[in-house]
């Protein structure tokens, strides 16, 4: 598709970052792309309208850029889940495992009631561990209609995997 060919000549590779050997894909040659943004945009919501969508929970800090732009267009909420420390109210967290250490992420507790039907974007896949602490959360606010949404999956990372087949995932593009 002529849409995403353009999607992923505006991704820039950068050989040996963060660490030698790791090729990073960078997305923000297309988050400064308008027609890259609107590409974007139009396959995402084209996809996820008439689901009945009533929240988009965006991942920090990345996932809130189409996140928010998402939730617009699908006529929805938008619900951030921050680092922890970044949430003013009454909220729920978890830890998970990185590479090396653990992260928190957390979630206000009334962002979500149990009949939402969610989409839970992120701006990429890679070994999926901030994606499942996030499902965990929106799990634990009793949601079970979910889906999950990335523009970019890097495959060999198999966070697909981790994620499981419980959920639907879907990425725009992947590597």
């Amino acid at each position: 598709m002529e849409s995403l060919a353009y999607l992923q000549k505006q991704i820039r590779d950068i050989p040996d970052f963060p660490k030698k050997g790791i090729l990073y894909r960078d997305l923000t040659t297309l988050f400064k792309d308008p027609r890259a943004i609107e590409i974007a945009t139009d396959l995402l919501v084209r996809r996820y309208a008439g689901k009945g969508i009533t929240k988009v929970v965006g991942i920090e800090s990345r996932g809130f850029i189409f996140g928010s732009i998402l939730a617009y267009k699908l006529n929805a909420g938008f619900v951030p889940v921050r680092k922890k420390g970044k949430l003013p109210a009454d909220k729920i967290s978890t830890t998970y495992t990185l590479e090396y250490g653990e992260d928190s992420i957390e979630m206000h507790r009334d962002a979500l009631v149990p009949s939402d039907k969610v989409l839970l974007h992120d701006d990429l896949l890679a070994t999926g561990g901030t994606t499942v602490a996030a499902l965990k959360l929106i799990k634990e606010l009793g949601v079970t209609d979910i889906r999950v949404c990335f523009l970019l999956e890097l495959e060999a990372m198999k966070g697909r995997d981790k994620i499981g087949s419980a959920h639907e995932v879907y990425s725009l593009l992947s590597y």
